[in-house]
Parts: C-alpha cells; structure tokens; sequence
C-alpha cells in the first residue's frame, strides 16, 4: 500500500512540475513516506533525516515532508524533534502534497496534516490520473481497520474501514491496464472487508476480470473473519484469479489469538483452507507471525511450529512482537527478549525447510510466468510465477508484458530460474 500510495504521491507533484530524480543531491525536496507497523520503520526516518542533513550541510536544504503512518502517528513529536522536517502529513491527507510543497516554497513554518478524511483524499485522487505504467500494479480499494487487534497501530493510523465505490474502482483499472499493467493487486488494510452499496471484494475481483488486457488478479491483505463464501468462490470461478492466497494467523495458538482480538480459531483459520483447497486444489497459502507475543508460552509456540509444519506455507513473514506506543498491547509485560529470539530462529529455520523442500520440487516442472522488467545489464527478464515465485530466465527476444511457459532448472532461497518452454504440450506444471 505504500508502494501505491508513493505512486499516486508522485502523480501528484507532477501537477507541480516536481519530477523524480534518483541521485540524493539532486532533490530540491524530499519525502519520506513512511510505514508505523514496527519500531525499526520509526528509527529509519531519524536515520534518514540523518542522511540528508549530511548531504545538505553547505547546501540549500531542501524541504523535507514524512508522510505515512509514522506521520500520523507521530507527527507533533517528529516535528519537535526534528525542526529539519518541514511538514507531517497523514496518509489520510497526503492528497494535499503538492499544495503543502508550493506553501513551503514560500518559506511556511512547518505544517501538521494529520486529519483523517478519506473520502476527501479519494475525491481529490480521483481527478487525478493514475500514471503508474508497470506490468504489475497496485490498486488500493478499501482502507482502516475496525478489527483493532491489540498489537496493531492500523486503526489509529489508516482510521476506520473505508471501501471506493466500484466505479473509482474499475475506472483506474482501466487505466492501469491502459498503462500497460497485465497483472494488477487489489490493496486493503482489510481487503475481504471491502463492502460498497452491498458490493464485496468478490464482485470487484468479477468485474475486472472483463477488463480484456487485465491477465491476473491478485488481493492482499486479507483477514480470516472476512473470508466469506462469495470470495472462496471466486477462486473457483475466476481463472485471472492467482491461486495464492496470502492470509494472515499471527499465532497457533487460540488462547495468543484471543489475546490479540484476532476474532478468528485456528478451527475457522483451517476451515477456510480447507474450503479454498476443495474449490482450487492447486492453491497455496502464505501468511503472517508474530513470534513472542506477551502470554505466549513455550506451548503455544509450539502450536504454531505445528500450524507452520500441517499447512507448510510457501512463504512466511515473522517477527519478534514489537510494541507500538498507543495500542492496548504496548503496555503488556513481554517475554525475554532472549527466548524471543530463539523461538523466532526455530520458526524461521523451519519455515526455510519448507520454503526449500517447496522450490526443490519444482525443479523440471514447468510454470507459466508474467514478465515484468529486464536484468539491468543483461540478456535475462525477471517475472513472477502464478505462486508469486521470482523467476529469472535469459533471452533474446523481449519478453516484458508476456506471459511464458518455463521450465525449472535450478533454483535458490529468493529464485527460480529456468529457460522457455518450446514444446508448448508439456503438462508437467508446478502446483
């Protein structure tokens, strides 16, 4: 979502005859578009303003805006820490950039846009042209949470649940893919919590599949206690459809999940798998952890290796629980930081194993893959499997936008790498 967010941003300054450069010294103004989900994310725009300051030390400053979730959540704070930083702005706000950066260019003190007004942001937004020309774009449909689990800032820096009405929707789809994306993702904080005048992110996934040029359709990040049966249908319905579902569980255990607010089992988690894989049985799942979270014990952990082990997820995002400031977590007493680690390490290791047993299996099958852009330098073209797999293959004909049946030769921890199938009657796809 900050990836889209930093596009339309850009659009945005364009109106201003800003354009993007990629040499530090060259920028005349400077954003930071910023993420509030871990500790770290915070540290980094410190870090950042850093960098910069170092770079302008006998130079005209440039203006400096963080926007984002670390905007929002900490605005007044970065603004008193830092008189470097010449505004805040939301990411319920950020569609008022180009009018802050032409304030600031009149040498206004710092500004604070931190108001919550998405229906304001995607008005202004709408008028503007989505300008993003990858074969694999973004799209954001709905944003906020109204889930509040305790460990999470979303609710408090994204606001309520939001969904764009189905014409904003289809109207910059048609745009993207007019742009040249084949392959676009549906984006939400809660993206199956999408519900505009009765309509759901299943019918949004419908209709823009009619899109002609539109080759596959992706939706992350779902919550298991909004996976209704119309979206598992989908699946089964909708061949653009990947069959790779990112869905998230955070823990094993149900006493952790009721810890967090989570508002699903492990019961109804599994149900929903095993519902997605009757319909599609070539599905495969990843899914979110957080390892260490305050009242987990050695046992509970354990549930969740067990989880990881029964449904072997291709691919897993971990994390030592990080306490954000403001959310009902923050205060709780944490285990050692010590045995934190360590059970983080035995995850991810065994996560590893399966994510390696998984890549070696599909040595010597074929996969059909979507490319996107060439090896900078080189006679190779990087895409995405229907799995999401990087794979790399060499050519010398242009393969950007064209979706290709490749053969599996060799692959590592990140990618696969094969070479383009001829015999377009080989069946031994990868599952």
């Amino acid at each position: 979502m900050n990836e889209y967010d930093s596009n339309r941003i850009l659009d945005l300054t364009k109106k201003i005859n800003y354009t993007p450069t990629k040499t530090l010294s060259e920028a005349n103004c400077y954003i930071l578009n910023t993420c509030h989900i871990r500790e770290k994310a915070t540290d980094k725009v410190y870090h950042d303003i850093g960098r910069i300051k170092k770079e302008f030390r006998n130079k005209i400053k440039p203006i400096v805006i963080v926007t984002g979730c670390v905007a929002q959540a900490e605005g007044d704070i970065l603004l008193k820490k830092e008189k470097y930083i010449d505004a805040v702005i939301g990411p319920q706000s950020y569609h008022q950039i180009h009018d802050t950066i032409l304030k600031l260019e009149k040498k206004k003190p710092q500004l604070n846009f931190t108001e919550f007004d998405v229906i304001e942001k995607f008005d202004k937004l709408n008028s503007f042209k989505n300008s993003d020309n990858k074969i694999s774009s973004f799209l954001t449909i709905q944003e906020g949470c109204d889930k509040f689990c305790k460990f999470c800032v979303v609710p408090y820096t994204r606001g309520p649940e939001y969904s764009r009405s189905l014409k904003e929707i289809l109207l910059e789809a048609n745009q993207l893919v007019n742009n040249g994306a084949k392959e676009i993702t549906l984006l939400g904080q809660n993206v199956n919590a999408y519900n505009f005048e009765s309509k759901k992110l299943s019918d949004i996934i419908l209709e823009i599949s009619k899109i002609k040029n539109l080759k596959r359709i992706r939706y992350t990040t779902s919550h298991p206690s909004d996976f209704s049966k119309d979206l598992i249908d989908a699946h089964k319905n909708c061949e653009k459809l990947m069959p790779l579902v990112h869905l998230p569980v955070q823990s094993g255990s149900n006493k952790v999940l009721r810890a967090m607010n989570r508002k699903h089992t492990i019961e109804e988690y599994l149900k929903i798998v095993e519902k997605l894989i009757e319909f599609r049985p070539n599905i495969k799942f990843s899914s979110d952890f957080i390892i260490g979270y305050p009242t987990e014990t050695y046992e509970d952990f354990q549930q969740t290796l067990k989880l990881m082990e029964n449904l072997k997820f291709i691919n897993s995002y971990s994390f030592i629980f990080s306490a954000r400031p403001g959310t009902p977590a923050y205060n709780l007493k944490m285990i050692s930081e010590k045995e934190a680690k360590e059970r983080l390490i035995e995850f991810q290791t065994l996560a590893d194993k399966i994510k390696i047993n998984y890549r070696k299996e599909l040595i010597n099958k074929n996969t059909k893959v979507l490319f996107e852009n060439k090896v900078k330098n080189e006679s190779k073209y990087f895409g995405r499997d229907e799995y999401f797999n990087s794979v790399i293959v060499e050519s010398k004909n242009n393969l950007i936008g064209k979706i290709k049946d490749i053969k599996i030769l060799t692959v590592n921890q990140n990618t696969l790498f094969g070479e383009i199938v001829s015999n377009l009657n080989q069946t031994n796809y990868a599952a």
